[in-house]
């Protein structure tokens, strides 16, 4: 039997990326699982990729709406949320002076406002021993140039697991935070210029211990950990995959 059989898992952010990989490894443990993300043909290339055990639902995480229509399908199909994994997430280089309100508020409205309302609309469906991930970042805990308006919506999730791992006290529900560093996905490839993605993943690998960026794969592992009963005394906490690059 897999590390997850018979749970039922929801990711958001499903469709490409670390939430990918997730989806494929949290399936390959033997759980079904609900994946969103805002484009429906990349949608529907996940579940080519992920294959049987998958529902995927078209939606926009800072739109409550569509986070209803989420949680009704998932209500209809599966009645109980045993995992969530709130990872959809954006951002964008601007350095200070140049940061305009646009995407100042499409960043919070994404990364911030919609894991929380994510999580407060699931709650009614998690079950006692859930887990529930938050997608952090490194960025949430250093200094990160041109990137402080995303960096500073992964340093609200930190905190929203350290509040509400105190809010759930007394239901068996965890809440914790997964913060890669450097990954090798769409979303970091896309904050170069066309052409420069090679250059930029070299210079971020120098700035890691391990030498080297990671692997959505990777990151999916400590998602794993985290989903399982393994991570079963641990709520409120940060882990962080990220090849050493926010330890030293």
């Amino acid at each position: 039997m897999g590390r997850l059989e018979g749970k039922i898992a929801v990711i958001t952010g499903g469709n490409s990326g670390i939430g990918l990989a997730t989806a494929k490894r949290f399936v390959a443990e033997g759980a079904e699982i609900f994946i969103t993300g805002r484009r429906q043909e990349e949608l529907d290339r996940a579940v080519e990729a992920i294959g049987s055990g998958v529902t995927a639902v078209q939606g926009d995480v800072s739109r409550l709406d569509d986070l209803e229509r989420l949680f009704e399908t998932v209500r209809a199909k599966s009645g109980r949320i045993d995992i969530l994994f709130a990872n959809a997430g954006l951002g964008s280089l601007a350095p200070l002076g140049t940061i305009d309100e646009a995407s100042f508020d499409l960043t919070f409205d994404v990364n911030v406002k919609g894991a929380l309302f994510t999580v407060q609309k699931a709650l009614p469906l998690m079950q006692d021993g859930g887990s529930i991930i938050l997608t952090g970042s490194t960025t949430g805990s250093t200094g990160t140039p041109a990137f402080s308006i995303y960096s500073a919506t992964k340093a609200a999730i930190r905190n929203f697991a350290r509040s509400w791992a105190l809010d759930l006290r007394g239901t068996g529900i965890r809440v914790n935070v997964l913060s890669p560093g450097a990954t090798e996905t769409p979303g970091l490839k896309g904050l170069a210029s066309a052409g420069e993605e090679d250059a930029l993943l070299e210079g971020l690998a120098s700035q890691i211990p391990l030498g080297r960026t990671g692997h959505p794969e990777e990151t999916a592992a400590v998602a794993l950990f985290l989903a399982s009963n393994e991570s079963s005394f641990m709520t409120g906490s940060e882990v962080f995959a990220d090849g050493g690059a926010a330890q030293v």
